[in-house]
């Protein structure tokens, strides 16, 4: 399932594709895309195919299509604080994306079938906490799995605010998943054929909604005991965190603030109480530009065609984004191989680069990117406590 959209040079540009093509309609969920590269949960030998719009599967790891992704995502209407189940989590993915937009005061469960694949999961999860900086952008619900079958899960086991089921549904189990709902929640699964959002309206009252077709390999029977009842499947505890965990998210949340300096005094931004508040301070990623495949449209069609076209054929190239963002993606195009990720450099560091360098930098037609700082560690590092506990606000990460 997938090829909706084109394939991407890398993660961004996929987003991108899926955005033009309106499988990623919100802010939310783009950030979510963004902060986490889709490669980082393949095997090394199969990343080229990571930024196509295909799904991918090896042995039992198995990741859905991109667009598939997006119209979950954009279907469960996720807010912080929520709580969420993912049924057939799998390498974890979709629950670290997902985990971005809870935040850490809302609950991340997932039940997978594969042994292996739950300990894939948390390899690809500890990987992600320790290497990658968008985790310090974010407020995180790190999310928990278990191994067994989602269809062995004891009735009397709690309900949550959103449900994912990843593999198709069959006719005679859609009450079994209506029941994992609370009252206001909404499930998204496969269901014959049709990718769907059941919203739970009351206590014996729905609402059905078919978004797509498409095609899931089915979900796996439970296996008879001998005794003629299967084996019951306990999902995450709903753990209530320390006060050391509290007071971790909470120095790492006020460092994270940004201030403002007006009328010669820092302002802090105004911050609101609870986890409704948590989304707001996830990183707004810079939006590549829509128009890259266009513009080179138009730069193929006058360097090939040069005799034939006059040089106001180049002028004629309109798009939305004006002759100004048409320059910005000529440079883009000039420093594809050196453009920095994250923040620009303050401007006290351009003032003191000196006229050498400049000359230098246009010689070499690509400036020397320094590597992106990341800012709350440089704060943590810089706080007046042991280096222990430095660490333990760090997470332990290596950068």
């Amino acid at each position: 399932m997938g090829g909706a959209v084109s394939a991407g040079e890398d993660n961004d540009e996929l987003i991108d594709n899926l955005k033009e093509a309106h499988y990623i309609r919100s802010d939310l969920v783009e950030r979510a895309f963004r902060a986490i590269d889709r490669a980082d949960y393949y095997l090394e030998e199969y990343r080229d195919s990571a930024y196509k719009d295909l799904a991918w599967r090896h042995g039992n790891l198995h990741l859905s299509a991109p667009c598939i992704y997006s119209e979950v995502m954009e279907a469960l209407e996720l807010q912080p604080g929520l709580s969420f189940l993912n049924l057939g989590s799998g390498t974890g993915y979709l629950s670290t994306m997902v985990g971005l937009i809870l935040g850490p005061f809302g609950v991340n469960h997932g039940v997978e079938l594969h042994a292996d694949v739950v300990e894939y999961a948390y390899q690809k999860l500890d990987f992600f906490i320790k290497t990658s900086d968008s985790f310090d952008k974010f407020e995180f619900c790190e999310p928990s799995f278990v191994v067994g079958n989602c269809l062995e899960i004891p009735p009397e086991s709690r309900q949550y605010d959103r449900v994912y089921c990843g593999a198709g549904v069959q006719k005679e189990y859609e009450n079994y998943m209506k029941n994992l709902l609370k009252v206001g929640g909404i499930l998204v699964l496969p269901l014959e054929e049709k990718l769907t959002k059941i919203t739970r309206t009351g206590q014996n009252t729905w609402e059905t909604k078919k978004i797509i077709a498409v095609t899931f390999a089915p979900l796996v029977q439970p296996k008879q005991s001998i005794a003629g009842g299967g084996r019951s499947v306990p999902l995450p505890m709903f753990e209530v965190r320390t006060l050391q965990d509290l007071a971790r998210i909470s120095i790492r949340h006020t460092l994270r603030q940004p201030t403002a300096v007006a009328e010669g005094r820092t302002k802090r931004r105004v911050s609101f109480p609870g986890a409704r508040a948590m989304h707001r301070y996830g990183p707004r990623f810079e939006r590549r530009r829509f128009c890259r495949r266009f513009y080179r449209q138009c730069v193929n069609s006058v360097v090939i065609h040069d005799s034939m076209i006059p040089t106001a054929a180049m002028d004629e190239c309109q798009y939305p984004g004006g002759v100004e963002e048409e320059e910005e993606e000529a440079k883009e195009e000039e420093e594809r191989g050196c453009r920095r990720a994250g923040e620009d450099l303050p401007e006290e560091d351009e003032e003191e680069t000196t006229t050498g360098d400049e000359d230098e930098k246009s010689k070499s037609g690509c400036a020397r990117a320094e590597p992106p700082v990341n800012v709350l560690r440089e704060k943590i590092l810089g706080l007046p406590l042991p280096e222990p506990l430095k660490m333990y606000l760090l997470y332990y990460r290596d950068k």
